[in-house]
Formats: structure tokens, C-alpha cells, sequence
């Protein structure tokens, strides 16, 4: 259930410590049975990979004493104490000074069973967050700035690699929240071109009117309100990157002039005739399916096919669900740092709710989400992290979510073609087949025209 991971159990009695280790091992717990505090001291360590169940009641040592030594050395480790029915005070204590929770004999063994699978997932979140932060910390350069460990996201940051130190102008496509201006500034940031400006502009929110001086810049006079020289957007970037946002709002008359700086590299402020060379890397970013736009006459047909040379296309983010974790775990850190508040801890089920949204607004929303939390605001408006008093997940139950999401998506993505999932997800015919019975997926589901095959 837990692999890796074991019950230290301390029980004195040697009848009761046989029964009851029984019943943790009929449950599937890897248990370590000790009949006193000084024997469980040596089995336990700072970062242990299980939790203690301990009676209070020891000779020698008690099992408060236990609870202290525990929690001076790794207060992480849930401490169980077993208290004689109606030590109210005991029990108290005990939480107060770290116990994760107690057990009043005589108890039925479900009850030993619960509360050891509720410790057991605790601790297995702990240490998967203590992970993700110590991944965090050892993050640098562009892994730094695109965090994820999914295939999707490596190939993202192969691909920018590949493009930063090239004269090439870029198309970067995207759902909106997945990131566009991130990678563009990574673009820019393992370039040569890092020690110039970047410049970012979005295109749906300037007037046409507005837009050209923006980008272009005016000399004194060329309109009413030109009350003296402005340099705009492109010469500003002269040397750098110009990130052109929301491309496919940009006016179709604008587009024209836009196409022209693209083969020539030459613009004229409004108001003025002298044509003004400028070396600069221009990233187009858009939501839209250009082609279509271009097809429906709504996107210029040679621009588009000038921008699309060197394309990006981002993830998201319920094509990479495994990142989601770290993705999460870091914008906590980041808020709290930024709100002055403590990180707060994530439990199994909120997880659980994480990795099975959809994400419509994909790493943004996320990111949000992830502020509201640390903010203690979230409510009745967000769909994730209710956190319900439903029975918690194991690490088993939540991987086995993830794994059927995945397959699911690959599915869908490829019209129900097995034979592409197996190849996608690199696992052997019988492993998908195996993996599809087990999880209940109708490959039907997903099938489309062109997909009935295999």
C-alpha cells in the first residue's frame, strides 16, 4: 500500500503487540513491532519514511517521552499515542506537544487501520513536498524558469535551446495562461541578445491608432497631441527581443506594415521620412489558429506564413498533469514569500483535486489558485481544494489517477488509436491493454474517423 514505508509499532504487551501487528500486516503496512521506547529509538531517523504508533503506558521510557525525542528530531514523523480509555488530560498533552493523533483502548483494529493509513499518507505528502522544495532549490537556469519533469515541457525547453542564439524570429502558440511571455523571456534570456532590452507589447490592447505609434514611436508634430519625439517599441528593442502578444488582434492594415519591417528591417517614426535600420528578434505569440484566421481572410496570408518558420507550440497544463505538483508547491512558496504568511500544506484529497481539474485557464489558474491558498480565501467559486471530509487517497490511488488521466488524454488526443498510445507513452502492447482494463476506459470513447484502426 505504502511501499517504502513502515509502522514502527510500540507495545509492551507481548500479547496485544502480536495481535494488533497482524492486523497492520493483514492490511498491507510493513510493520517494525517493539516492546519499548529505547528498542523504537534506534529504528527511527530524521526523515524516516513511516510514522510511530506507540502506547503511552512503557517501562522504562513512556511513550510521551518517545513523542519529545521524535519531535526534536523530526517533528514531520506522525506520532500515534494509545491512552487508557478516559485520559482525557493524557491525550491533550500529547497534542499538544506534536502527537498527529491518539487511540483510547480497547479500540476495534479497523480503527488502528484507519488512522494508520490517514498518519502513513501524511508523512508519504510530507516527504513528496520536501522533495518538490528541495527540487525547487536546485533548479537554475531555464529549468528554473519552466518547471516540470513531463515530456511535454523538456521538449519546450529543448526546443528553446535550440532557437535562443538563432537570428530567427519565433511563433509561439498557446492556450491563454500557458505561459507565452515566460518563454519568450527565456528565448530572450539564453540569447545573445540578453544584455538589450525585451519588450513586450499585446496587440488587442492598443487602438490601431495608438499601436503604430507604440511600435513605430512619432517625431514632434505628426499628430495633434505629438508635443515631442518618442522613441516606440521597436527601436527601443533595437539589439533585443519585441514580443508582439495576441498577434492575431493586430488590424489587418497594421499587418501590412508589420510584414514589411519582418523583410526589411527598416521603420519610419510617424511624422518623419528617414528609415531607421534595427536588429531585433520579433516572437509572435497567439492563442488562435492562425491558418484558419488566414483562411477566413481575418489574418494576412504572408504574414502568417513569414511568422511560421520557428514555431513553439506549449502544453496545457492538462496535457502535463505530473507537473502539476511542482508547479503548485512553487507559486505557494512564491505567494507566501510575497504575503508575509507561512506555506501552507497541502493535504491528499486537495492533491488529488489538483491533478484531476482540467485547468481551462491551464498555469495561470493554477497559479491563482495557489494565491488564494496561501491567502486562506478560497470558497464556494473555486472548483479545487474544498478539501471534503471524503476518505483520504493513498499514494497507490492518486498515482493511479494520474496514470489513467494520462492514458485518457493520450486517447483522446490521438482519436482512440491504441497503437499511437503505445508508441506515445512507450509501454508495451499488454501493458496499455492491461492498464485500460484495469482503470475501466472505453477506448470507444474516444475513437474518431480517422482513428478506427488498431
Amino acid at each position: 500500500m505504502f511501499e517504502g514505508y513502515k509502522v514502527i509499532f510500540v507495545e509492551d504487551d507481548a500479547s496485544v503487540r502480536t495481535s494488533l501487528t497482524q492486523t497492520l500486516d493483514l492490511a498491507g503496512f510493513d510493520v517494525v513491532p517493539c516492546e519499548s521506547a529505547e528498542r523504537a529509538m534506534r529504528q527511527i531517523s530524521a526523515g524516516m519514511q513511516g510514522i510511530v504508533i506507540s502506547d503511552v503506558q512503557l517501562p522504562g521510557l513512556d511513550g510521551l517521552s518517545l513523542l519529545r525525542h521524535i519531535v526534536a528530531m523530526d517533528a514531520g514523523i506522525p506520532v500515534i499515542l494509545v491512552t487508557a480509555h478516559g485520559d482525557v488530560s493524557m491525550a491533550v498533552q500529547a497534542m499538544r506537544e506534536g502527537a498527529y493523533d491518539f487511540m483510547e483502548k480497547p479500540f476495534p483494529p479497523e480503527r488502528l487501520v484507519e488512522i494508520a493509513t490517514r498518519g502513513l499518507e501524511k508523512r508519504a505528502l510530507r516527504i513528496e513536498v520536501e522533495a518538490l522544495r528541495r527540487q525547487l532549490q536546485n533548479k537554475s537556469g531555464l529549468e528554473a524558469s519552466l518547471l516540470g519533469n513531463s515530456a511535454a515541457i523538456k521538449e519546450v525547453r529543448r526546443q528553446i535551446l535550440i532557437l535562443a542564439d538563432t537570428s530567427a524570429d519565433v511563433m509561439i502558440i498557446g492556450e491563454t495562461g500557458t505561459g507565452k511571455e515566460v518563454v519568450s523571456r527565456c528565448l530572450h534570456e539564453h540569447s545573445n541578445r540578453r544584455e538589450r532590452n525585451f519588450v513586450a507589447i499585446n496587440c488587442g490592447g492598443l487602438p490601431e491608432t495608438l499601436l503604430e505609434s507604440e511600435l513605430f514611436g512619432h517625431e514632434v508634430g505628426a499628430f495633434t497631441t505629438a508635443s515631442k519625439r518618442r522613441i516606440g517599441k521597436m527601436e527601443f528593442a533595437n539589439g533585443g527581443t519585441l514580443l508582439l502578444d495576441e498577434i492575431e488582434s493586430m488590424p489587418l492594415s497594421f499587418q501590412v506594415k508589420l510584414l514589411r519591417i519582418l523583410q526589411e528591417r527598416k521603420l519610419e517614426r510617424l511624422g518623419s521620412n528617414e528609415e531607421i535600420r534595427v536588429d531585433l528578434r520579433i516572437i509572435a505569440a497567439t492563442k488562435a489558429d492562425l491558418r484558419e484566421l488566414s483562411t477566413q481572410q481575418k489574418f494576412r496570408s504572408d504574414l502568417y506564413y513569414r511568422l511560421n518558420v520557428a514555431v513553439l507550440e506549449l502544453p496545457p497544463l492538462r496535457e502535463r498533469r505530473e507537473d502539476i505538483p511542482i508547479l503548485f508547491e512553487h507559486f505557494v512558496f512564491q505567494a507566501a514569500v510575497r504575503y508575509g504568511r507561512e506555506a501552507p500544506t497541502i493535504s491528499g484529497n486537495q492533491m488529488r483535486e489538483l491533478m484531476a481539474n482540467d485547468w481551462p485557464g491551464n498555469v495561470r489558474e493554477l497559479k491563482n489558485v495557489a494565491d488564494r491558498f496561501v491567502l486562506g480565501l478560497l470558497g464556494g467559486r473555486d472548483r479545487v481544494l474544498q478539501d471534503t471530509a471524503s476518505e483520504p487517497l493513498t499514494l497507490t490511488q492518486q498515482m493511479d489517477l494520474v496514470e489513467k488521466a494520462l492514458i485518457e488524454q493520450v486517447l483522446k488526443k490521438h482519436g482512440g488509436r491504441p497503437q499511437i498510445a503505445i508508441e506515445v507513452l512507450g509501454i508495451a502492447k499488454k501493458t496499455l491493454y492491461d492498464k485500460i482494463h484495469k482503470h475501466g476506459i472505453v477506448i470507444e470513447d474516444y475513437r474518431s474517423p480517422a482513428g478506427l484502426e488498431g
